[in-house]
């Protein structure tokens, strides 16, 4: 199936910011760094209506988090749709939504984390999304963000992306091309059994994940090679696994060894690329083809076409 690409951005064109998600107490002067660093791209601005609402969790409630999303969605003016966090709740909108007039004339969706319940979602509507830093980065230290700023702005006005980095000793080599899917894992396991369940027969799988125990980050590995996710995949990329949690009684194991043990061992993996719950996370584009060169001791590349 061949993915339809959003028109890249120009200067002058409009981004709109709005939490489909969680919410964003006492974090508008980090929206508002979000929002000049648009504009000094020469990019135009808009929030969402209810942007800053607070619904215990929530930025507002289920209507006004998907009417902020939807009138970004249907209107022309607006060339991308940026969220400003993640968190949880995404899901809890997405049934609501009516993408038709999105599905006639296509915008970048851009964000990560929870908001891999959206790549998920329009990567089965057949349209390209952009895996990349959210308002909410801007909290990071400057000096950290700067491979994050250059690459999100690289992804957003048409520039070609490729990384080279460093090997891991737990890669599985190989040298392979495939359209990149995927995201967060647990935001993968909720979607299974939904019509956001994707495919990834002849695909290349990325997954990142934050602050679960181990037990649970094979809980939802073993959830996704039972639905098949692992059996026609090309090759998997292994993104940042932030701030693990320890359980009292040890699992005894590392997280690259219980993916490596969900994988097919013919299958490649690439361990170690900076995207995902970091400072440094590296724009990627969900749909894209993408050629991987994977070793254990030289540098790997990550090529997209």
């Amino acid at each position: 199936m061949k993915r339809i690409t959003p028109p890249y951005l120009q200067e002058g064109d409009t981004v709109a910011i709005v939490a489909p998600a969680g919410i964003l107490k006492n974090r508008k002067h980090t929206i508002d760094k979000a929002r000049k660093l648009l504009e000094s791209w020469g990019l135009e601005v808009v929030y969402g209506k209810h942007l800053f609402n607070q619904n215990h969790h929530f930025a507002g409630t289920d209507e006004e988090r998907c009417q902020d999303f939807q009138e970004a969605l249907d209107n022309p003016s607006i060339k991308a749709i940026w969220a400003a966090r993640g968190g949880y709740g995404s899901v809890r909108i997405l049934d609501r939504l009516d993408f038709t007039k999105f599905k006639q004339h296509p915008k970048w969706i851009i964000g990560y984390s929870d908001i891999t319940a959206f790549h998920n979602h329009i990567h089965n509507l057949g349209i390209e999304t952009l895996h990349a830093m959210m308002g909410t980065s801007m909290e990071e230290e400057p000096e950290n963000l700067v491979q994050t700023i250059a690459t999100f702005k690289k992804a957003l006005f048409g520039e070609k992306l490729a990384y080279k980095i460093p090997a891991s000793k737990y890669n599985r080599v190989g040298e392979v091309s495939g359209e990149l899917v995927g995201g967060n894992i647990a935001i993968l396991a909720s979607m299974l059994g939904s019509d956001s369940q994707i495919s990834t027969n002849g695909k290349i799988l990325f997954i990142e994940e934050i602050g679960e125990y181990k037990y649970s980050i094979d809980r939802m590995l073993q959830s996704l090679k039972r639905a098949g996710y692992f059996t026609k995949v090309k090759a998997v990329v292994v993104g940042n696994m932030t701030k693990i949690k320890k359980n009292t009684t040890l699992w005894g194991d590392s997280v690259e060894n219980l993916i490596l043990e969900v994988v097919p061992k013919h299958i490649p993996v690439l361990f170690d690329f900076p995207a995902g719950h970091e400072a440094d996370n590296r724009a990627l584009i969900i749909g894209r083809r993408v050629k991987l060169s994977i070793s254990t001791s030289k540098q790997c590349s990550v090529l997209f076409h």
